[in-house]
């Protein structure tokens, strides 16, 4: 076969292909100092969380933690409830649903979760507090980054990263003590007598955090959160954002008090930057709403600050939405919003009668797997089960043990058995039916427990009576 001849007529010149390297070496963030309203929002926002966060393993309700998921003994503790691996359902249940609230937020509202809720903004700003207080503000940061070492800074650096490791084994600590009793894990944190489990926990978040809050930062919400990048499809031209008003601002410039802006054909923006050094994602807002942006609300105050020093109205960058940024009127309530609120009332409903119809119980039985019956006489057939009585009530309890199903069926073991808070017992039960009761070979027939000091407290389980070939 005979190959047709082909040649690269393309110029030389065109067929150089410029290259572009995928990796940008990342810019240091050194935020700013500043003051502002919704600075003291979110300084009120994130102590809540803190506060919640830390305290909540500290408190106890009818002598135990409050909140304690016991991964060992496979029970988690809620204040008053408990809740077992059967009950596993119940926390997916809860994850959608705090899922579907997040979309209504961000419909809403935007991303003020970030700005104002989010674990790691919030503790990125403790992180940056102890870097400000020991290296000093924006400008003294950078200079001496640009310096040689010396024993003051060393001494500096040392406060401040002390400062980060506590506040990392203080989160580690706390976190760990959701899991294992916090009042037993803190004395043996300070003894060091830490278990293999908890000192490997402890040390991972500790790292987790100082890593986090400390080094990556913004790195976090830019390149490893996915809420940055799904976000996009619930806004609309309602949705809250922070924005820049362009017709307002531009031209942009320094300018003199002694001249007209007008007559310099300037904006009201005088081209000062403090709203991109306050922002911890080092984005210039002016540039338009960008994925980067957490709605923290730095650029507001920064803005607004300058603004009233020189004299100019407030809200060159505000909180506003597309349609008011277009001189269009704001819909609050609108189609996508009330969906979401329908959705997520609906499954709260349902979710609210799952829990407080919840009866604290779990039963399971199996039969004897070694035989399936055994004549007792020639007129009494006996079957044996196991039975797996869970109590997930927070108080001890003796429950009755029935079956019915058979007329005449009885139990000859001990119809009632003890079941101590939180704990699941295997009891042993024989069941006999005479043989002129017995209608079927297999026989359907119902066990019922009972709490004898709370009734309404019971479960019901079915299993089968087995008899002998003859019996039709």
């Amino acid at each position: 076969m005979k190959k047709i001849p082909v040649s690269d007529i393309t110029p030389k010149s065109d067929r150089e292909v410029e290259t572009y390297d995928l990796y940008a070496k990342r810019i240091h963030i050194y935020v700013k100092f500043y003051q502002g309203i919704f600075k003291n929002f979110r300084i009120v926002s994130g102590a809540i969380m803190l506060l919640l966060f830390y305290g909540s393993p500290w408190l106890q309700w009818n002598n135990h933690q409050a909140i304690l998921f016991d991964l060992p003994n496979r029970q988690f503790h809620v204040f008053n409830a408990t809740f077992w691996p059967q009950d596993f359902m119940l926390l997916s249940g809860l994850m959608i649903i705090l899922a579907f609230v997040l979309f209504v937020v961000t419909v809403f509202a935007g991303r003020l979760w970030c700005g104002y809720a989010c674990p790691q903004f919030v503790w990125t700003w403790l992180f940056i507090w102890a870097e400000r207080i020991t290296e000093g503000d924006r400008s003294q940061r950078m200079a001496q980054d640009k310096q040689a070492i010396t024993a003051s800074l060393l001494l500096r650096k040392i406060v401040k990263h002390s400062i980060w490791f506590i506040l990392a084994i203080s989160t580690a600590l706390a976190f760990v003590g959701y899991f294992t009793p916090i009042r037993e894990l803190a004395p043996s944190f300070i003894n060091f007598q830490l278990g293999p489990w908890e000192f490997w926990w402890i040390g991972f978040i500790a790292l987790a955090t100082y890593g986090n809050a400390g080094w990556l930062r913004e790195q976090v919400c830019i390149y490893m959160c996915p809420y940055a990048r799904f976000q996009s499809v619930m806004f609309d031209s309602d949705t809250l954002i922070i924005s820049y008003d362009e017709k307002r601002g531009e031209n942009r410039g320094k300018r003199s008090r002694k001249t007209s802006v007008k007559a310099e054909g300037l904006g009201d923006c005088i081209d000062c930057n403090h709203c991109v050094n306050v922002c911890p994602t080092g984005i210039d807002i002016r540039d338009g709403l960008q994925v980067e942006c957490v709605a923290c609300g730095a650029c507001v105050d920064a803005c607004d600050d300058i603004m009233s020093r020189i004299g100019y109205e407030k809200g060159l960058i505000k909180y506003t939405t597309e349609n008011q940024l277009n001189g269009g009127e704001t819909k609050i309530i609108r189609p996508k919003l009330i969906a979401y609120l329908l959705i997520v009332t609906a499954m709260l409903g349902y979710f609210g009668y799952i829990i407080f119809a919840r009866v604290p119980i779990e039963v399971d039985v199996h039969r004897d797997r070694g035989q399936l019956f055994i004549e007792v006489s020639d007129e009494i057939i006996e079957n044996s089960y196991m039975l797996k009585i869970a109590n997930k009530s927070n108080f001890d309890l003796q429950y009755s043990l029935s079956v019915t199903g058979i007329e005449g069926m009885k139990l000859i073991t001990k119809a009632s058995v003890f079941v101590g808070a939180g704990k699941l017992v295997d009891y042993p039960i024989q069941v006999q039916a005479h043989v002129d009761d017995i209608q079927r070979r297999n026989t359907h027939i119902l066990i019922k427990v009972v709490a004898q000091s709370a009734p309404e407290i019971h479960s019901e389980i079915e299993s089968r009576f087995i008899a002998p070939a003859y019996i039709q």
